[in-house]
C-alpha cells in the first residue's frame, strides 16, 4: 500500500533523506523513530506530496506520488501532532465538513457512528472543538478518516502530549483500524507505544533508516537499548 524506492530528499548539501526503502503491506502498522531532524517527517511529507523528492520513488496503492498527486491523495488521511479542526463547530460539523470535502455525503446516524467508531463519547458529538482536549481532536480526525475510507494513516508524533489513558485509546483506536486493512506509517518518538502498537519499527538517523524489526521479536526495553545504541 506504501513503498518507497531509493528516496531521497535534498535541501541544497543538507541530505534530508537518503535513498529510503520502506514498504508497508495492508493491515501493517511501520512506526518511524528517531531524533528530531532524522527524516521521519520528511518521509510522511513526500507521500503527502507536501514536498517533492530529489530522486527515487514512491507510490501509495501502486500509483506514483510524483505522476498522481490528486489520484493518491483520495486514499490518505493525515494526522499531525496537532489536529486542524474548526474550534467554533462540534465534532459533528467538523466531520460532516471534512468528510463533505472528500466527496462523501453522510447522514447524522452515519456521521454519528464515525465519530463512536472513533472512540469519541457520544456526549462531545455536540460540542464545540475548543473544548476538546487534544486526544479528542484526534479522535475526530481518525473518524475523518473512517469517513474517508482512507487505505493509508499517516500520523506525525501522534501521542505527543496525551496523557497515559489517552495514548493507550488511541493505540487501540490504531488496532482496530489495522484489522480492517488500514496501512499505518507512524513517526513518533514514543518507544513504548510503536513497540505496544506496531507490526514493524524503523530507527532512523540523520536521513538514514538503518535499522527495521518485527516488533514482537523485540521487548519494549530491548528496543530502548538498540534506539539508544543506533542513535
Amino acid at each position: 500500500m506504501l513503498i518507497a524506492e531509493n528516496l531521497t530528499k535534498k535541501y541544497g548539501d543538507h541530505i534530508a533523506l537518503n535513498k529510503l526503502n520502506l514498504t508497508i503491506k495492508e493491515g501493517e502498522i511501520f512506526a518511524l523513530l528517531g531524533q528530531n531532524g532524522a527524516g521521519k517527517t520528511t518521509t510522511i511529507n513526500l507521500f503527502l506530496g507536501f514536498i517533492a523528492p530529489t530522486d527515487g520513488e514512491l507510490k501509495i496503492n501502486d500509483l506514483s506520488v510524483i505522476d498522481n498527486a490528486q489520484e493518491t491523495k483520495k486514499y490518505v488521511a493525515y494526522i499531525p501532532e496537532t489536529v486542524m479542526l474548526y474550534p467554533n463547530l462540534t465534532g459533528l460539523e467538523n466531520l460532516k465538513f471534512f468528510s463533505s470535502l472528500a466527496g462523501f455525503k453522510y447522514s447524522q446516524g452515519e456521521l454519528t457512528y464515525f465519530l463512536s467508531k472513533a472512540g469519541l463519547q457520544i456526549k462531545a458529538h455536540h460540542q464545540n472543538l475548543g473544548g476538546y482536549s487534544k486526544g479528542m481532536r484526534q479522535k475526530v480526525g481518525i473518524a475523518i478518516a473512517i469517513a474517508k475510507k482512507a487505505k493509508v494513516l499517516l500520523l506525525d508524533e501522534p501521542t505527543s502530549g496525551l496523557d497515559p489513558k489517552a495514548s493507550n485509546e488511541f493505540s487501540q483506536i490504531l488496532k482496530e483500524l489495522s484489522a480492517d486493512g488500514t496501512a499505518i506509517l507512524m513517526a513518533t518518538h514514543d518507544i513504548f507505544r510503536a513497540r505496544e502498537v506496531a507490526s514493524h519499527i524503523g530507527i532512523m538517523r540523520q536521513g538514514n533508516l538503518v535499522t527495521v524489526i518485527e516488533a514482537d521479536k523485540i521487548s519494549a526495553n530491548e528496543l530502548e537499548d538498540l534506539y539508544l545504541q543506533t542513535v
